[in-house]
């Protein structure tokens, strides 16, 4: 099965900059859609940016989009986010998940079969 880790995050100022990376094991996820998606104590889990399996289909969060940039290696079976000009509502825990079928706008976590451990985004100064 496929197994899937988030990195990347921390401790950045507002407008700097962090790439999180999506780390899968165990299977090969060029068939699968990438998203990820953040959460805060407290509140639902909300899709950020996805990818299509082909790499040439991409959604994102109205709030992000124009500042996230969603990307993905296949040779390395690797999923990235970019994410500049950092905001302090950008704090959050960040998920890398996959799924194996297209669905609409790829950003409903119920839409995602395999998911990995978060990554802790703050942005503060």
């Amino acid at each position: 099965e496929v197994q899937l880790q988030a990195s990347g995050g921390g401790l950045v100022q507002p407008g700097g900059s962090l790439k999180l990376s999506c780390t899968a094991s165990e299977s090969n996820v060029d068939d699968y859609g990438i998203g990820w998606f953040r959460q805060a104590p407290g509140e639902a889990r909300v899709g950020v940016s996805c990818i299509s399996a082909s790499g040439t289909t991409t959604y994102y969060l109205n709030t992000v989009k124009g500042r996230f940039t969603i990307s993905r290696n296949y040779t390395k079976n690797m999923g990235y986010l970019q994410m500049n000009s950092l905001e302090p509502a950008d704090t959050d825990v960040y998920y890398c998940a996959t799924k194996v079928r297209p669905t609409g706008s790829g950003l409903s976590p119920r839409d995602y079969d395999y998911w990995g451990q978060g990554t802790q985004v703050t942005v503060s100064s």
